[in-house]
């Protein structure tokens, strides 16, 4: 009984370490963004595509004001904000055109990518216009890419922004799930939609690997982003928009501070 008590109390006393330990750390990462500032890179999920009141100097870029980096730098206010996420963009994307504005002082870096590399837009239309059949060939075919050729992608990304922001802290943040299953829903069949859904999750497990062999920090959104998904009768992501078919599949304006912020926040 007493050796009982004891390791309770040593397990109790190591988990409460731990905490401050782990907020210790958050707040320091904080100050840093605050010090050095905050660099927001990446596809459309991080641009905002979907959240409505783009940024018209951005253009094609279509950076929103509800996107949860600019949501984030309104709360923190950081030394400097570069919002270089775009709609559309890749790894190669990032690399060509992204990383201007990392240095050496750079002290918070956020990113979503990988979903465009893997052809995420053509998977979503051609379950949209096909068979199941068809579906899930397209959709094993980009699991083949993300398999095969999107790690060593995501390796020289990372690799080169750690190159130019050696300081900072970076933040990865995955996809959500796209769709409640086992729920009565017009639209694609639930073969379909479970396809999609475990071909989101394999996405993100490859991407929490290489951000992790970077000692980067990987932002799940799946949790947040759990009981709004499309079906879900309170849905934070669009489903197919046939008045304005780029925002299909994207997190409205409350996914955007509902599931994203509160990732960053917890991991910045």
């Amino acid at each position: 009984m007493r050796r009982s008590r004891l390791t309770a109390y040593l397990i109790s006393t190591l988990f409460a370490v731990g905490a401050a330990l782990t907020g210790a750390a958050s707040a320091q990462a904080s100050e840093l963004a605050a010090a050095g500032g905050y660099v927001a890179l990446g596809d459309s999920y991080s641009s905002g595509v979907g959240a409505g009141s783009y940024i018209s100097s951005s253009g094609d870029c279509d950076r929103s004001t509800n996107a949860y980096p600019y949501l984030y730098n309104a709360a923190h206010a950081p030394s400097s904000f570069a919002f270089n996420a775009c709609s559309g963009a890749t790894t190669d994307d990032v690399l060509a055109g992204q990383l201007g504005s990392l240095n050496s002082s750079t002290g918070l870096v956020s990113i979503t990518i990988g979903g465009n590399d893997a052809g995420f837009a053509d998977v979503m239309t051609t379950c949209v216009l096909n068979s199941d059949s068809t579906c899930l060939s397209r959709i094993n075919t980009a699991r083949s890419y993300v398999a095969s050729t999107l790690p060593g992608k995501l390796d020289t990304t990372y690799s080169t922004i750690r190159s130019k922001a050696p300081s900072a802290r970076v933040v990865v943040i995955g996809y959500p799930r796209f769709y409640k299953l086992g729920a009565t829903c017009v639209g694609l069949s639930e073969t379909k939609r479970s396809a999609i859904n475990d071909a989101a999750d394999y996405m993100n497990s490859v991407i929490s690997q290489r951000a992790a062999a970077h000692g980067f920090v990987f932002g799940d959104v799946r949790t947040t982003f759990t009981g709004h998904e499309i079906c879900s009768g309170d849905s934070w992501l669009h489903s197919v928009n046939w008045l304005d078919i780029g925002t299909s599949y994207h997190p409205t304006a409350a996914g955007q501070s509902g599931g994203y912020l509160p990732v960053l926040n917890n991991n910045d």
